[in-house]
């Protein structure tokens, strides 16, 4: 049997706009009446972000001062996983399309997030992704759990799936950050990761996955087809 393990958001859900939103609020409740800021662009928000420049650079290149910069990061993790902003993930494009041609190949095919149950539910439930994701193969956050760094997180989450799932002959792991990769390699899955979410290609190289993909779509055309369809592999087992 062969199997997918894929992360949430990054190949399925888009954050940019989720993202960009908390930016824009924590911008305007940091600066000071009548204090002039410099907002960026969304284009120049979210390549940045994927460059991984940490939250107060971004508050100082946007105009706030050291002690702001400091209060926007902050009030920047309160803020950007509470329910309000989560309307404004969508789907990426070709998403469905990709999920259903796993589902059509006869591909098991399970999904591995960093995400609380009440914030995966509110996606499921939003854009009908339980089609694809029965409840024995969705592996979540509770919404209890005291999270400490993704890259520390993710490889527990790779540990309780792996103890729980069926055997596979063959498994692949998708993701878009270093705690996809890091959470794959330590339980020796190979590991595409995907240049359509938060880390742009250079921060995926850093951490060496087996296979560097444009998105979702390409990655199951690899995976079924065993070819990268134009695109370029960093290396290969």
């Amino acid at each position: 049997m062969l199997r997918l393990i894929t992360d949430f958001d990054g190949p399925i859900i888009d954050v940019s706009e989720r993202y960009y939103r908390v930016y824009q609020f924590c911008l305007e409740k940091t600066q000071r009446p009548n204090q002039s800021v410099e907002e960026l662009s969304k284009a120049e928000f979210w390549q940045m972000k994927r460059s991984r420049i940490p939250e107060r650079e971004i508050a100082l290149k946007s105009g706030l001062d050291a002690a702001q910069a400091q209060e926007f990061s902050q009030l920047r993790r309160q803020t950007v996983h509470t329910e309000p902003y989560f309307q404004y993930d969508s789907l990426m494009p070709g998403a469905i399309d990709a999920l259903l041609k796993i589902q059509q190949a006869g591909i098991d095919l399970a999904v591995m997030t960093m995400r609380r149950v009440r914030e995966l539910d509110y996606a499921f439930e939003k854009y009908d992704l339980g089609r694809f994701f029965p409840e024995n193969r969705r592996y979540c956050l509770s919404n209890d759990y005291i999270k400490t760094r993704d890259i520390d997180d993710k490889p527990l989450l790779m540990a309780w799936a792996l103890k729980e799932l069926p055997p596979a002959s063959d498994t692949w792991m998708l993701g878009d950050t270093e705690a996809d990769i890091t959470a794959a390699k330590k339980h020796d899955i190979k590991v595409m990761a995907v240049e359509s979410g938060i880390r742009d290609r250079t921060q995926l190289e850093l951490f060496h996955p087996d296979v560097i993909v444009p998105d979702l779509s390409f990655a199951v055309n690899f995976i079924i087809e065993g070819n990268l369809i134009e695109t370029k592999p960093l290396s290969m087992r």
